[in-house]
């Protein structure tokens, strides 16, 4: 029965499924079907909870139908968990069926080159076997002269052959790499997926399971930043908002309560508050699993498969549903605008901005060499056989003419085949895979592959304090109770007991019930700290005043909490209502003491008695206090209460007047170390050349004396510490609308803004990204825990969440996740992004190099003796040892701490600096003078036969068996050469810890010996004997001696060099031609490999450069432009709460999108670039004013917010 459950659950239609599911159901012995469940489900709001009422009384009663408890949750019993599977199903969607092998080869075959080589290589194979008649050869000229000499003639099938053998080693390196990174992405996914966990109610104890262990009936517990893995009903709730705009599209937070709306929908994201629900769907039944199995049936499945490479997805269930949802009903304005919008998704990495542009340009120089190279030849032979030996075309010599010319046509396409650098996507990919494969091991979980090369070129990070640069193990160390400060816990006698009583009362009840101190793991080990640690750090000062908090959360359980206002950013502060016994209503609060303190009228003495507390004790106690806890690093806590008669009732949703008129119980101190790692990482990004900063919530003082701890802050520097109140009187004007040029004034100086909200933090940001003051574009990491950091990791260059203490919203808005919350982590992404970088630079200069001489000495040689000194098939040789093996070889180089000696390379430097270039050059002038030396004299040299002017089809010559065999040596040790790219004397340093390298080179030296000894007519090789190959060897270690010889002139002598591969320019792509190109950048992401289709559509992008432009220029474009104001960020981030989250989580590229919103704010916003401004000095001092900071602004909402109408908000929103 339970099989016949389980396949009615996944495969059955939904008329079938119904009866069958219904059936097992009711003999599962449960009180409502699959069915029915889903149909509550799919109702909202009041409907919802009429349904409710109908069906099923209430929402215990619905529990008791699917044999869960409420407070107990289920039991652990396997049987009933495993009947619930297969009953209703298991929280699991299958991921779409990876692309088989065959599939990826056919993707590679549709390369242009290659298949211009397998055209050609096919028509040189039939014409091959045509053999005109005998007689006749005579008057076609001297064609055949040799061929006959050892029955070659026959042979000449095997160059066709050849070519078309080394295309399918081309396709299968090629598919196998894409195979390899397939998998290796599809593991990222499953290990992402693993991360994910919840917490459910067992046998009345809090779990953590796995999200694809949850299923129906269970009770999860859900707190502010979840991810909601299922679909429930809400059982109790604390000011519940939820954010469901990934489903609904609506971006105001729905608020959720037993009474109002109880229907909590997988996919969505708690944005307040907490609660319990019982969960009635899961995996495909849930809302969001209805959705995705409808998308796996429909056509869309290319669609799918590019967002299953790109989503940003914590559970399977969740980011790959939410696109189509609102295009269905959308007109073709919104599918205008989808393609916008999709074009910031295809913005490019720095990296491969450059490297794009780099390849267009080598692309069009090999494009016009070889066809150069074809028109030469084809008319040289023709004016000599036609015009000088005055031959007449004759019908049967057709074919004989016909195979010269092929044989042209072949010398073109391997000339352009060597031009073509199509190992750079290769090398990148391999690069970056690599990378994040090593970066796992350093507590790196990347997500987005292009965020491990960004950090490289990072500039400066905003780090948070709690948790990153401290341990996040909190303990209270000093305390302020009835008028006495203690600089240690009071005894037990100490504190009156009526104190004693409501200040254990005001922490026990006013934290979440989740959060507990928990036993030791080893004995003599620390308490183990679970859930919010401010809070346990309050539940321990409990403890220490050997009291039990457990006790008083028995008397008062979370359903007898009569109204909890959560903590947020926004508020800093928690409060909770509790009945009390003999009537009436008490509210404790406890947060940031400075703004608590604000809200106290009222303080308890010594004998527990409140008397008066008036603002001139508040500034005394600020001082006495607060002040002095602050600057020895503490973060100070205020805990308060207040009573309120039963009758009349207060307006508790009037949260100002209820949360006022306290009266203080005590402040305390509490101290979160700093991690001892920490001072050296930071010393090392300082170093580096990263400037760190760090935002935090905490007050001014405690953050300025982490800061001085961790090294951010330093006697003898000029800094600015202030705090989120300072920072925006700063940065506003009158009419407090941000401006550029104000931010400007004070974030090169900025090392601590504290007290700040997210809005600031995302300001702060915005700010430092959009600003021009330096000449090189800022890049910036930041880290976040916080559902709100959202918009600020979104913002970022490379956003950091963190993996334990991270909300999944943050994870999901971030670029890489740091399992360990540690900074020290950081520092290793910035080496291993330098590495890249560096990595990708290497390849490059050693694979220029090859091009730069192969596409020469076949353009050349074409042109002087009729025929390339290097066939076809030894440059497709030549081009997968470049290619493959070496992006392998060098992409794979671990990295140094040398690395972190140097300051970053910044948006805009070129990939080819001029010690590169000079590099690439010198070595290419040593090749070239010694193949053409071969070429021309080596027959001499050497005593053997000359390989020039050979007609077709005679066989391998020795002489340009050694012109090959020299060349393929000459690269194989510039290769060692190509390991430093800074002018490094040494080429040797520590080879031996990259053994892939070694192997390479090894490899490709024995396959070399091969296919000179034994290649024979396929390579055109001739055997060489043992002094031949050693004068190719002497020939060949000469280019590390030529090296040292380039390394000593000096850089700066030759300013004739150029650099190239710069990033492209700001106003170079416009959205229009990003639009226009959307295929192409798709491909050449999705497959990192496709450059050449790009290089070759590069050729028709020239046409449409000009026009481009001057639409860009056109007004047309400015007024379209205009709408979009998204970029103009600040206009609708004024407000923190009114911040529209979806927009920065779901819509998520693979690239980031810094380039395109800076450009377009330039263009429309600043038309001008502010000068530098004077940073004046500001005194450490005049930031002491700790009371102010306390303030939290609510500006102005400028006008030039986007509407929420517009269409492109709608698309943004359903994304």
């Amino acid at each position: 029965m339970g099989d016949l459950a389980n396949s009615a659950v996944g495969f059955y239609p939904k008329a079938q499924r119904g009866g069958a599911a219904a059936e097992a159901s009711h003999a599962g012995g449960f009180g409502c079907s699959l069915e029915e469940l889903r149909e509550l489900m799919e109702l909202r709001g009041p409907e919802a909870l009429q349904k409710v009422e109908e069906s099923y009384g209430d929402v215990y009663e619905l529990c008791r139908r699917l044999n869960s408890s409420p407070t107990e949750g289920l039991s652990d019993n396997p049987s009933d968990l495993e009947k619930r599977k297969q009953v209703f199903g298991q929280n699991f969607i299958a991921p779409k069926k990876a692309k088989s092998f065959l599939a990826l080869v056919w993707e590679a075959l549709q390369d242009v080159t290659l298949i211009i080589l397998e055209i050609a290589a096919i028509i040189s194979l039939g014409l091959s076997f045509y053999q005109p008649p005998g007689g006749e050869t005579e008057a076609c000229g001297d064609v055949s002269g040799g061929a006959e000499d050892e029955g070659e003639a026959e042979a000449g099938w095997i160059e066709g052959a050849a070519i078309l053998l080394s295309v399918i080693c081309v396709v299968l390196v090629t598919a196998f790499n894409d195979w390899s990174k397939e998998k290796q992405f599809r593991g990222l996914q499953s290990r992402i997926e693993l991360e994910q966990k919840f917490t459910v109610i067992r046998n009345a104890n809090l779990i953590q399971i796995h999200v694809a262990e949850i299923v129906v009936g269970d009770i999860a517990q859900v707190k502010y930043g979840d991810l909601l893995p299922a679909d429930g009903v809400v059982i109790q709730s604390n000011d519940l908002k939820i954010d469901e705009s990934s489903l609904t599209g609506e971006s105001d937070h729905v608020k959720k309560s037993v009474e109002k709306d109880p229907m909590l929908l997988s996919g969505t994201h708690v944005m307040e508050g907490s609660g319990r629900m019982v969960v009635t769907a899961v995996g495909v039944n849930s809302q969001s699993g209805i959705i995705f199995t409808l998308l796996g049936a429909g056509e869309g499945e290319e669609e799918e498969e590019k967002k299953e490479k790109k989503a940003k997805k914590q559970d399977g269930a969740v980011a790959m549903e939410m696109q189509p949802l609102k295009s269905a009903e959308g007109g073709e304005v919104e599918e205008k605008e989808k393609k916008r919008s999709n074009v910031n998704k295809k913005e490019k990495s720095v990296l491969q901005g450059k490297l794009t542009k780099l390849a267009v340009q080598i692309g069009k120089a090999g494009l016009v060499m070889s066809a150069i190279t074809v028109i030469i030849l084809v008319l040289y032979f023709v004016i000599e056989t036609f015009v000088i030996e005055g031959r007449v075309w004759l019908t049967e010599c057709t074919p004989v003419y016909v195979q010269y010319f092929v044989k042209f046509f072949i010398i073109g396409v391997t000339v352009l085949v060597v031009a073509v650098p199509e190992g750079l996507p290769l090398a990148v990919t391999i690069s970056l895979a690599y990378s994040v494969k090593k970066m796992m091991k350093d507590n790196n979980l990347v997500r987005h592959l292009d965020a491990c090369e960004t950090m490289g070129n990072a500039t400066a990070i905003c780090s948070d304090k709690t948790g990153t640069l401290t341990t996040n193990r909190m303990t209270v160390v000093q305390s302020h109770v009835g008028d006495v400060t203690y600089r240690e816990v009071p005894g037990p006698g100490v504190l009156s007991p009526m104190i004693l009583d409501v200040l254990v009362s005001a922490i026990a009840v006013n934290s979440a019930y989740t959060t507990k101190i928990m036993p030791p793991d080893q004995e003599g080990g620390l308490p183990k700290q679970v859930g919010n640690k401010t809070e346990c750090a309050l539940l321990g000062f409990v403890q220490d005043l050997h009291r039990d908090y457990q006790a008083v959360r028995d008397q008062i359980p979370e359903e007898k909490l009569y109204k909890v206002y959560t903590f947020n950013s926004v508020r800093k502060s928690m409060s909770t209502v509790v009945c009390l016994p003999e009537g009436g209503f008490r509210l404790y609060s406890k947060g940031a003491s400075e703004i608590i303190l604000k809200k106290c009228t009222s303080i308890l003495t010594a004998s527990g008695e409140p008397r008066l507390f008036h603002p001139r004790d508040r500034d005394e106690m600020v001082k006495k206090v607060i002040e002095p806890m602050a600057c020895e690093g503490l973060r100070t806590i205020c805990i308060a209460y207040r009573d309120f008669p039963g009758t009349p009732e207060p307006d508790w949703d009037s949260e100002s007047d209820i949360v006022g008129e306290l009266t203080c119980i005590c402040v305390v101190g509490i101290e979160d170390p700093v991690r001892p790692e920490v001072p050296e990482a930071i010393r090392k990004c300082q170093r580096a050349g990263i400037t760190v900063r760090m935002v935090t919530g905490d007050n001014i003082n405690t953050a300025r004396a982490i800061a001085a701890k961790c090294g951010i802050i330093q006697a003898g520097e000029e800094f600015l510490c202030i705090d989120g109140k300072e920072f925006n009187r700063r940065i506003r004007n009158e009419k407090g609308e941000i401006e550029q040029e104000r931010i400007d004034k004070i974030w090169p100086k900025l090392r601590v803004l504290a007290r700040s909200s997210p809005t600031d933090k995302h300001t702060l940001v915005k700010g430092i990204i959009d600003s021009t003051v330096l000449e090189q574009r800022q890049v910036v990491a930041v880290t976040g825990d916080g559902t709100n950091d959202g918009p600020a990791l979104k913002k970022a260059d490379v956003g950091f969440a963190m993996g334990i203490a991270g909300t999944d919203v943050a994870k999901e808005a971030s670029d890489i996740i740091l399992t360990d919350d540690n900074f020290s982590s950081i520092v290793k992404a910035v080496m291993w992004g330098r590495n890249v970088y560096d990595s990708i630079s290497k390849f490059l200069q050693f694979q220029l190099t090859v091009n730069v001489v192969a596409v020469i000495v076949a353009f050349t040689g074409a042109c002087i003796t009729q025929d390339s000194p290097l066939k076809a098939v030894q440059m497709l040789w030549v081009n997968l040892i470049m290619d493959t093996f070496a992006s392998l070889a060098l992409a794979t180089e671990p990295p140094t701490e040398s690395l972190l000696l140097r300051r970053p390379y910044g948006r805009n430097k070129p990939l080819i600096s001029r010690t590169m270039m000079k590099n690439i050059l010198g070595h290419a002038v040593y090749q070239l003078t010694i193949i053409f030396t071969l070429l021309f004299v080596g027959e001499l040299f050497f005593n053997i036969d000359s390989g020039r002017n050979a007609p077709l089809h005679s066989p391998p010559s020795e002489h340009y068996t050694i012109i090959f065999n020299t060349f393929v040596l000459m690269q194989l040790f510039n290769e060692i050469n190509a390991r430093k790219i800074h002018g490094e004397r040494n080429v040797f340093d520590s080879i031996f810890r990259n053994p892939i390298f070694c192997s390479i080179v090894l490899g490709t030296f024995l396959m070399q010996v091969v296919i000179v000894q034994w290649g024979g007519k396929p390579f055109s090789c001739a055997p060489l004997n043992v002094e031949q190959w050693l004068w190719c060897l002497f020939v060949g270690i000469g280019e590390l001696l030529w090296g040292q010889l380039i390394t000593s002139i000096p850089t700066s002598h030759l300013k004739c060099l150029k650099e190239a591969g710069h990033g492209p320019g700001q106003d170079e792509i416009t959205d229009d031609e990003l639009a226009d190109d959307e295929d192409e950048i798709d491909h050449a992401e999705r497959e990192l490999r496709r450059g050449q289709i790009l290089w070759f559509r590069g050729l028709n992008r020239i046409q449409t450069q000009i026009r481009v432009v001057r639409a860009f220029r056109s007004s047309t474009y400015e007024v379209e432009k205009k709408p979009d104001t998204r970029n103009s960020i600040h206009n609708f981030m004024s407000l923190p709460q009114e911040f529209l989250l979806n927009d920065f989580i779901h819509n998520i590229p693979l690239i980031d999108d810094t380039d395109l919103e800076e450009e377009s704010e330039l263009s429309v916003k600043h038309q001008y670039r502010p000068p530098l401004p004077s940073l004046t000095p500001s005194s450490p001092n005049m930031n002491n004013n700790a009371i102010e900071s306390g303030v939290y602004l609510t500006p102005t909402i400028n006008t030039g917010a986007s509407s929420p109408a517009s269409p492109l908000h709608s698309v943004e929103t359903s994304l």
